[in-house]
């Protein structure tokens, strides 16, 4: 690789870096291309980026960015795994597909917002809700009252139909 294409190669992921809300460091060993293949695709329908840099460029890159408290981490062989919107789905997406490969992909640390977290904390990450999620909670609890709403106002005019059924009934039979 030429000198140009390796200017040219930090300068993009500098600025990826710096666009980046959270991102995870992960150790690969003797994983198949099946298997990154299908984890690619998770990570893609998820909106998460996953890329293989070589350490010394990411390294270089990551200077004057949230991810130069975990560029130490850049050692041997590795992947990361960016996010630019949910700071969740990274975790969540690889701590769900690494249950079984435990011994292959290892998680080695993370950066949300610009603060390390380690292996745990990337767990615990997971275990919270998505942004998406988020978004459906809430508006089930803004439409919560509004329906309640509709159904007090909706009871008399129900109520005086069921009379007025009643009495048809009554007076039919």
């Amino acid at each position: 690789m030429l000198k140009s294409e390796k200017e040219e190669m930090i300068k993009e992921l500098h600025e990826k870096f710096s666009r980046t809300k959270s991102a995870i460091v992960a150790e690969f060993s003797k994983v198949d291309v099946e298997t990154v293949t299908k984890l690619r695709k998770k990570f893609r329908e998820g909106g998460v980026e996953y890329k293989v840099i070589k350490n010394t460029l990411a390294r270089r890159a990551a200077q004057g960015t949230d991810l130069a408290v975990i560029a130490d981490d850049f050692t041997g062989p590795v992947a990361l795994c960016l996010s630019y919107g949910d700071v969740v789905a990274p975790a969540k997406i690889l701590t769900e597909f690494t249950k079984d490969l435990e011994d292959k992909i290892k998680i080695r640390t993370a950066v949300v917002d610009g603060r390390k977290v380690d292996v745990n904390g990337v767990k615990q990450l997971a275990k919270l809700p998505g942004l998406n999620e988020l978004r459906a909670q809430l508006l089930g609890m803004l439409n919560q009252p509004a329906g309640k709403l509709v159904r007090t106002i909706a009871a008399p005019g129900s109520q005086l139909a069921r009379v007025v059924q009643a009495h048809a009934d009554k007076a039919q039979g």
